[in-house]
């Protein structure tokens, strides 16, 4: 399968690019599913979570909902806990961030019952502000 960091600099190859036509197959989307698969192989999160915070900002929705429901769900489905505070903050101060956490939906430790009330005060939180 190669590594996590050839993963992720072939997608940024591709980087921010542009949405494919809707009658055909987004590279990008490809791309970042790619990145994303590497969360279930014992590796390292963290260039997983840099990948997404640094791509996040770019004003394509599109590319922020891949990152949500490609990347970010997944980290948060493994590893909860140790990212779900950094989520939270950079939420809250990125309004790209936000985009791509509130394209998320919950899987795995995310569903965890009070893992789920903090997921779900985040969604709420952020769908109240204005960007």
């Amino acid at each position: 399968m190669g590594d996590i960091y050839q993963a992720i600099r072939e997608a940024e190859e591709l980087l921010p690019g542009h949405a494919a036509p809707d009658d055909e197959d987004d590279p990008r989307w490809a791309a970042i599913i790619k990145v994303s698969e590497y969360l279930w192989e014992e590796t390292d999160p963290e260039p997983i979570w840099a990948f997404v915070v640094r791509w996040s900002t770019d004003a394509d929705e599109d590319l922020q909902q891949a990152l949500g429901k490609c990347v970010l769900e997944h980290l948060l489905q493994h590893y909860f806990a140790e990212y779900f505070p950094r989520v939270e903050h950079q939420a809250r101060h990125d309004a790209g961030f936000a985009r791509v956490f509130r394209a998320s939906s919950k899987f795995g430790q995310s569903e965890e019952p009070a893992n789920a009330a903090r997921f779900d005060a985040l969604k709420r939180e952020l769908g109240d502000l204005v960007w």
